[in-house]
């Protein structure tokens, strides 16, 4: 048993490690493909792009031996005050940050950038995996729902101010872990019907909306009320206050849209909504996309025989746009083979995340799949043009060291969590 112990590459899952290195290879083939010219061929010119990420491939393998090498128990011991370090590299930023791209989001060292908001995933998912695995703590109460909103919700809030709501939004995929540990579902309902006409108002205005919503409200009452025989005499005050809410919201749609959105977000979702066309200016790197995506055909075009990502048509195309590379070269068959084998990575972690002996790691796994799987949802939903682009980069395919950093410290602690409880069998 103390060999095994001495041996880091025990019971780790290698399914899990085979798609990892699976996803970061071929994502590494698309990126070289995005960004090599004829001019710059060698694979290892570290000044392209390509060979600097493949720089960082090479020093992320090492960061996973030391993931390994330390002791499953100290992630837990060490959450909190990973996720205060956490916190505190956020807010620095609007102090010492460097702006690229409209956003200060980044560190710079010499040339050397990082992005703390990529490493801020894991701290949270360690937080809040912490703080769950309490024996005494109860989402049920309303005091641990809150101390439950403040770890995901803190992240969020400093990342979107930066300005960054992409990255801010991925914080709420963590409800889901949320529900899978008690919490109402009502919360999840909540948020997904406020979006819902959210969306709605902003497509067909408020007074339709709100009269469609009172409609549906006023005949489910009616049903309760004579056909299902539930007396709802103690209810009207709640039933009221709803009504009063819901008005209140979709009158609220409006201001938002109109006062807190920024210009570019206003114009994606008239875009996305059909309000404008815009093929040249902000729709510009979605249309070129689903251009590049639907020029690919069944077959695709071949490797490096893209003509349309040759000649730089989409914007971004080795970072936030990669999969159109992927639809032009390897056509249908490779964007549905690179789907798949997310949907097969998730599904194993979720598979591992079920067996877990404590609740830490069952709570990290979840953690750790949820955003895993917002990241790959949304960003190939915005690529194909059925979300707007709010910046999502695709796990180990987008070119960028914190964000393959950030993603590989993610998943391997929760492969050395999952190997731990084979020292205990």
């Amino acid at each position: 048993m103390r060999a095994q112990r001495n041996n880091i590459f025990f019971g780790i899952d290698f399914t899990l490690v085979f798609l990892y290195v699976l996803l970061v290879l071929f994502g590494w083939m698309n990126i070289y493909a995005a960004s090599h010219s004829d001019l710059q061929s060698d694979l290892f010119d570290f000044g392209t792009k390509y060979g600097k990420q493949l720089l960082w491939i090479g020093m992320s393998f090492f960061l996973t031996v030391l993931i390994l090498l330390i002791d499953a128990k100290t992630y837990e011991k060490f959450a909190s005050i990973i996720y205060m370090i956490s916190l505190l590299s956020l807010m620095c930023l609007f102090l010492f940050g460097k702006k690229i791209n409209g956003a200060t989001s980044w560190y710079d060292f010499g040339g050397f950038s990082i992005q703390p908001s990529e490493f801020a995933k894991f701290a949270a998912v360690l937080a809040l995996a912490r703080l769950l695995s309490d024996r005494q703590y109860d989402l049920k109460l309303l005091k641990n729902q809150i101390k439950a909103f403040i770890i995901i919700f803190l992240p969020a809030i400093f990342i979107t101010l930066q300005p960054d709501p992409g990255s801010g939004l991925v914080y709420t995929a963590f409800f889901f872990v949320l529900y899978r540990e008690g919490l109402p579902i009502y919360y999840i309902a909540v948020g997904l019907v406020a979006i819902a006409l959210f969306i709605l108002t902003l497509a067909f205005g408020f007074n339709t909306v709100l009269l469609c919503c009172y409609v549906v409200l006023t005949l489910f009452i009616l049903y309760l009320r004579y056909y299902r025989k539930i007396s709802l005499k103690f209810h009207w005050l709640k039933i009221m206050g709803l009504f009063a809410i819901i008005g209140l919201f979709v009158f609220s749609v409006d201001y938002i849209y109109n006062n807190i959105f920024e210009q570019r977000h206003r114009d994606r979702f008239n875009i996305l909504l059909g309000k404008n066309t815009d093929t040249r200016g902000v729709g510009y790197n979605t249309n070129q996309s689903v251009l590049t995506i639907k020029s690919g055909g069944f077959s695709g075009k071949g490797y490096l025989q893209g003509d349309r990502t040759q000649g730089d048509f989409v914007p971004e195309q080795d970072t936030d746009y990669i999969f159109s590379t992927i639809g032009e070269e390897w056509g249908f068959i490779g964007t549905s083979l690179v789907v798949l084998i997310f949907t097969l990575f998730v599904l194993r972690i979720l598979q591992l995340a079920e067996r877990q002996k404590t609740t830490f790691s069952r709570v990290y796994g979840y953690g750790i799949a949820t955003v895993f799987f917002f990241h790959y949802l949304i960003n190939i939903g915005m690529v194909i043009g059925l979300f707007p682009t709010i910046g999502i980069p695709l796990p180990f395919f987008s070119y960028g060291g914190s964000g393959l950093w950030g993603f590989t410290i993610l998943l391997f602690i929760f492969i050395k969590l999952d190997a731990s409880k084979s020292y205990e069998l």
